[in-house]
């Protein structure tokens, strides 16, 4: 269901997405994040809860959370930039519903806010429904403001070209 109550159609998994996400962003393939969509206006993605990803009472460990949210935003910010250096400087987080051990989660990271120096990106999470395999109950939003007119040092020019090969421009 989108925002406004409207059934959306889930984009099937981009092929590769695991192995797309340990070239995107290490810490999201470590914990077995899989990215689907990747654009300058809208990033998605699920995460099967594993034991890896949960807290001492078998649910999802929300700084787990947070991690999906700071990569999705960084990821998103980057792109949105021209591909210049961007930085987190702010990160909220709200959750309101628990994940347990074997559920999907999904996620979808959008901006808010792109100026010239600053972004803000909103990131939401649901618990997926297994019987429709579409967005269930959300569990997490949270805010995200990075700095995004930051010089690109000559040793990291190639930083966004993962994201070039796999984003949909």
């Amino acid at each position: 269901m989108g925002d406004d109550g409207t059934r959306q159609q889930q984009h099937p998994a981009v092929e590769g997405s695991g192995a797309k996400a340990a070239e995107l962003d290490p810490p999201l393939h470590a914990i077995g994040f899989e990215v689907e969509e990747l654009s300058p206006s809208r990033i998605t993605g699920r995460l099967l809860v594993t034991p890896t990803c949960c807290q001492p009472f078998k649910v999802l460990h929300g700084g787990v959370s947070a991690l999906v949210a700071e990569s999705l935003a960084s990821m998103g910010a980057h792109m949105a930039s021209g591909y210049r250096r961007v930085a987190g400087v702010q990160l909220s987080i709200n959750h309101f519903r628990s994940a347990s051990l074997g559920d999907t989660v999904l996620a979808r990271a959008v901006p808010v806010h792109l100026g010239r120096s600053t972004q803000v990106w909103e990131v939401k999470l649901w618990k997926m429904d297994p019987s429709t395999r579409e967005k269930g109950p959300q569990i997490a939003e949270s805010r995200v403001t990075l700095l995004c007119n930051l010089p690109l040092p000559e040793e990291h020019k190639n930083a966004g070209d993962a994201l070039k090969k796999y984003s949909k421009l």
